[in-house]
């Protein structure tokens, strides 16, 4: 089934590189988006849900923690796969976003095979 992606991150650079790496992975998705903040990405969201986003923690706007929660609210996103990718790791921080309704936590720096076993989970 075909799959759909979303990158969240306020650096361009940074998102050309976790999607680098997700293709890296050997995952593959129709269809990918980007958005610079969780406010952009919540839009976006709205408008055309995806399956699995990709979420960097502290941006400009609206951060990603923010995000989560809001994005939780929309009824087209109760099943969106939210994993979070930041350089952030406190374990109380994790837990506290997973608890929020996010999925999954990658630290930085990542690997393709990170990306694979995190996001393979939520590809069928």
């Amino acid at each position: 089934m075909p799959k759909s992606l979303m990158i969240v991150d306020d650096s361009a650079t940074m998102r050309k590189i976790i999607m680098r790496t997700v293709r890296m992975s050997g995952l593959e998705f129709d269809r990918t988006e980007e958005a610079g903040n969780g406010a952009e990405a919540i839009e976006k969201l709205k408008t055309a849900p995806v399956d699995i986003v990709l979420c960097d923690i502290n941006m400009p706007e609206m951060s990603g923690t923010e995000m989560v929660k809001q994005a939780r609210q929309l009824p087209n996103c109760k099943d969106t796969k939210i994993i979070m990718v930041s350089t952030e790791s406190s374990q109380e921080l994790i837990d506290s976003i997973l608890a929020d309704g996010a999925n999954g936590y990658i630290t930085k720096p990542f690997t393709p095979e990170r990306f694979q076993e995190k996001l393979a989970p939520f590809m069928s």
